[in-house]
């Protein structure tokens, strides 16, 4: 993928909320002022480089087709476009439908999906008193989304889950630790019933 740190994409969705073209104001009234001035120049003449932004004779800015069809194209699979957002940060779902600009069912059905085929991996993060689910890309999603820019994105099958993935050898370490655990036999066993319980469910 073509790559963008953080900062790069801040600049692009705002050109996507503003309709394509942003001019200093836009960039003024933003949360991107917190980097400061010379911070965003260098992005924009970055941006501009890379052919993701044009320069147009008002001195206002304007996203280019290239940089649409990093993450804001129909032309891109909405899974891959999760996967490429997760490559330059790791976000909540609130950020992934902000950002991505698809409905909230339509990203739970393809983070789902990702997660269930071990591209990305959900860990709950505490912010402002309140547990938030953020996802991040794993290993193997990076190796499947970059992929996709020689083999493009037919070529990924999806539905087949992996053996276990660890999920199954982290349950019975749990289960050796509640088993060394100090609490009485009956809290044990009614623990390790459960942890049994889960791997059945998981159906892997």
């Amino acid at each position: 993928m073509r790559k963008l740190g953080t900062v790069d994409l801040e600049i692009l969705d705002l050109a996507i909320k503003e309709k394509g073209t942003f001019n200093e104001n836009s960039l003024e009234n933003s949360e991107l002022k917190r980097h400061g001035v010379g911070k965003i120049l260098d992005t924009l003449a970055s941006l501009k480089d890379r052919k993701f932004i044009s320069l147009n004779k008002d001195g206002s800015f304007s996203i280019t087709e290239l940089a649409r069809e990093i993450l804001w194209s129909s032309n891109i699979p909405a899974w891959a476009r999760v996967l490429r957002l997760l490559q330059i940060k790791s976000c909540n779902l609130n950020q992934i439908v902000d950002i991505i600009g698809l409905s909230e069912d339509k990203i739970i059905v393809e983070i789902e999906k990702l997660r269930k085929n071990e591209f990305l991996l959900m860990s709950p993060q505490r912010q402002e008193n309140k547990l938030i689910k953020v996802y991040e890309i794993l290993p193997e999603g990076i190796q499947e989304v970059d992929k996709t820019e020689t083999e493009g994105f037919d070529k990924i099958k999806f539905g087949e889950l992996k053996s276990n993935g660890g999920i199954l050898e982290i349950i019975d370490e749990i289960k050796k630790d509640v088993a060394n655990s100090i609490n009485s036999d009956i809290e044990k066993n009614s623990i390790i019933e459960k942890l049994n319980n889960l791997k059945s469910k998981l159906e892997i």
